[in-house]
């Protein structure tokens, strides 16, 4: 008897290293070539990649670039802004923060670049479906906003799509882009344009309603809209911004509390890079 539920439990332990190995395949090391970049704003540049991973990609995940600085091991996490997959192409709104990403901002189109995608979770599309959809980006959380607003116009899945942006001034990169897609209402910190404050003062200014709403931007505003969706019980997905080293769930440098526990480490917390960035708002304690 002992034999045997050693013998199950090995197998049990067997399908998990599957999944595992499953999981790791859909994630790929890839070579890739910058198509063009321009700067859109002060210290933010707007670059397009030709990769196959643009095939695959989704609203709301990102990919890992890396330097060519061997210094510098470890590769940036940087959201999915639009995705042009007729022409294998994947583009990346980013601000310089570090050696990392100005060494990104001197590329030129012809560059050659690695990159490791797709990684993380996306936007659910189907929650949208048949309701007024709020998408609220703030500063750099506005990029991923992008794509997410173009899948729900073009699936049809919405019945309508209001995209409020936070700015911190007249800089309003991304804008006509995004008015493609959705109605667009602007908030700027200094009040040069548009509504003074942050996205919430503008969706009450505006008196901007939605069934659900999908959010990216720093941890100040996300838990703003999580309150708010708390109150007024609004379904709510928010995608989280954080640090991150490896970008598959192996270092632990991203974790985020949950409501519920994991059901295999039985703690309270998840992995941004893999288990998120987007998690309906409930299930996270930010």
């Amino acid at each position: 008897m002992k034999v045997f539920l050693i013998n199950i439990a090995v197998k049990e332990k067997d399908r998990g290293r599957t999944a595992g190995r499953k999981r790791e395949m859909d994630k790929k090391k890839v070579k890739a070539r910058v198509v063009s970049q321009r700067e859109i704003a002060g210290g933010i540049y707007d670059m397009w990649i030709e990769t196959d991973l643009a095939l695959s990609a989704k609203a709301g995940q990102f990919i890992g670039m890396y330097p060519h600085d061997k210094s510098t091991l470890l590769p940036r996490p940087i959201s999915i802004c639009e995705l042009d997959r007729d022409k294998g192409r994947v583009r990346i709104v980013y601000r310089i923060v570090g050696k990392g990403t100005k060494e990104f901002s001197g590329y030129r189109a012809g560059d050659g670049i690695d990159i490791l995608g797709n990684l993380g979770n996306g936007f659910p599309l189907g929650a949208a479906e048949g309701k007024r959809v709020l998408l609220m980006g703030g500063g750099i959380g506005i990029p991923p906003m992008l794509q997410l607003a173009k899948d729900l116009k073009t699936e049809g899945k919405a019945a309508a799509i209001a995209a409020i942006t936070g700015y911190r001034d007249g800089e309003l990169f991304l804008k006509e882009d995004m008015e493609k897609y959705a109605a667009v209402y602007i908030a700027t910190e200094d009040g040069s344009i548009g509504v003074k404050g942050n996205v919430m003062d503008a969706m009450r200014t505006y008196g901007i309603k939605g069934d659900v709403i999908m959010a990216c931007g720093p941890m100040p505003m996300l838990r703003t809209v999580k309150r708010f969706a708390e109150e007024d019980r609004i379904e709510t997905y928010i995608s989280l911004e954080e640090r991150m080293a490896c970008g598959v769930g192996a270092c632990l440098g991203c974790v985020c509390r949950t409501k519920e526990k994991d059901s295999h480490s039985h703690v309270r917390n998840a992995r941004i890079c893999t288990e998120g960035p987007v998690f309906p708002a409930e299930d996270v304690d930010i």
